[in-house]
């Protein structure tokens, strides 16, 4: 029997009705917010993921799904959404007709990391970016959206941490302290931080290894050396969450484990997950989209592990999972043709319509349409049709009605609606 690859799965009727319902409540909210869906390709140039996301982070230098194509060209199965996303900005410049863009996508990523709970090699996420503005509101805007989303999915034990990353401006200064506070502690840190500390530092406050997270306990906080342009747009973001009555925590120990985030950046954690306690992330990337080749563009954005938020969503499945609004059950070939016929049309109107096509009893039929939770039968047989009318039989109630033959689908339907 062949398996599944390790770190993959199904998703299953009985959990996917979840995923649907968060997938449709997800999209409701964005588009009420003016959100446009944006379909982008599941294959890209490695490049692109190099450059975007950093040579020195985990993702491209150990999680990637890289190969070469037939002519040589490495190509990556994508890791996360948003470097698509600002190439399809760039490339199909659509920045020309209004540089202010907010975009949504939902789709498969792909990391080759050790699966836990809640995190699989190919996992699922919503992405929404804003991409055109520069204002901290548009920060304050997706974290109002993460929250409300939450809330709408009966989500409830949630934490909002948020940081300030800095700019090219001041980030030198606090790189340099946080460089000389590591030299202090690299007996406890592992080799992955010990080759990191001097080209990217930034990269030590990521790390998940327990023993160079207790390392770094008391590293400095960038929030010293912020320079006053960052510092009010810190204060802004802080100001307006309160504003709107959002709760949050400041943590200075917050950094994003990709290479292109600046400034605002935020998570939402969970109690619910174990370890692994953020269900979402984000912040803000001014420098991506130039980095690309694109026009100097500001931008921010964020992603929801999709897979994480499934297992954690108040949501009940049962009030999810869609159950035949008829069965038809048939006696004799000539009957189950016909009924085939009702079932076909039934479907076409919008009735949730199911039948079983073997030669079974009606007691074997009744059965059935027991099992399937169904709210009516319809029956029909030699008899029925000799006196032009079928049974409609309410399986809730016990009522039945005769429904004639002459126009049946129109008089079911009605029945049903009514």
């Amino acid at each position: 029997m062949i398996q599944l690859i390790r770190g993959f799965k199904d998703i299953l009727p009985g959990e996917v009705e979840i995923w649907q319902q968060v997938e449709k409540i997800a999209v409701s909210l964005l588009q009420d917010f003016g959100f446009k869906e944006i379909r982008i390709p599941i294959l890209e140039r490695t490049e692109l993921f190099a450059r975007s996301i950093g040579e020195d982070t985990d993702i491209v230098e150990k999680e990637m799904y890289t190969f070469p194509d037939r002519k040589g060209d490495l190509i990556t199965l994508r890791p996360e959404a948003t470097a698509s996303v600002c190439r399809s900005y760039i490339q199909h410049k659509l920045y020309a007709k209004d540089p202010v863009r907010k975009f949504y996508t939902i789709g498969p990523m792909f990391r080759r990391e050790r699966p836990q709970k809640g995190r699989y090699r190919q996992f699922y996420q919503i992405n929404a970016e804003i991409l055109g503005v520069e204002s901290p509101l548009a920060d304050v805007e997706l974290i109002l959206l993460l929250v409300s989303l939450f809330s709408k999915l009966s989500v409830s034990d949630i934490e909002t941490h948020i940081n300030s990353l800095g700019c090219p401006e001041c980030r030198p200064n606090f790189k340099t302290a946080l460089s000389g506070f590591i030299s202090t502690e690299t007996t406890h840190l592992c080799s992955d931080c010990i080759r990191r500390k001097d080209r990217n530092p930034f990269r030590v406050l990521d790390c998940k290894v327990p023993a160079c997270r207790e390392a770094m306990t008391d590293a400095p906080s960038i929030l010293d050396y912020l320079c006053s342009v960052c510092t009010r747009h810190f204060e802004i973001v802080n100001e307006e969450l309160e504003a709107l009555k959002i709760p949050f925590i400041i943590d200075k120990r917050l950094v994003r484990g990709l290479d292109y985030y600046i400034r605002t950046t935020f998570e939402i954690h969970t109690g619910s997950l174990g370890a692994q306690s953020a269900v979402a992330g984000g912040g803000r990337y001014d420098g991506l989209i130039k980095l690309l080749g694109g026009p100097d563009m500001p931008a921010t954005g964020f992603a929801i592990g999709l897979d994480r938020l499934a297992e954690i969503t108040g949501l009940d499945t049962s009030d999810l999972i869609q159950t035949p609004d008829i069965f038809l059950a048939a006696l004799g070939e000539k009957c189950r043709t016909l009924a085939f016929g009702w079932k076909c049309a039934l479907g076409l109107e919008g009735i949730r319509a199911d039948m079983d096509f073997e030669n079974r009893s009606l007691k074997s039929q009744m059965k059935r349409a027991d099992k399937l939770k169904a709210s009516h039968v319809l029956i029909v047989g030699e008899k029925e049709l000799e006196e032009g009318s079928a049974v409609l039989r309410n399986l809730t109630t016990k009522e039945q009605v005769l429904i004639p033959l002459e126009n049946i689908i129109a008089k079911v339907k009605a029945k049903l609606r009514s």
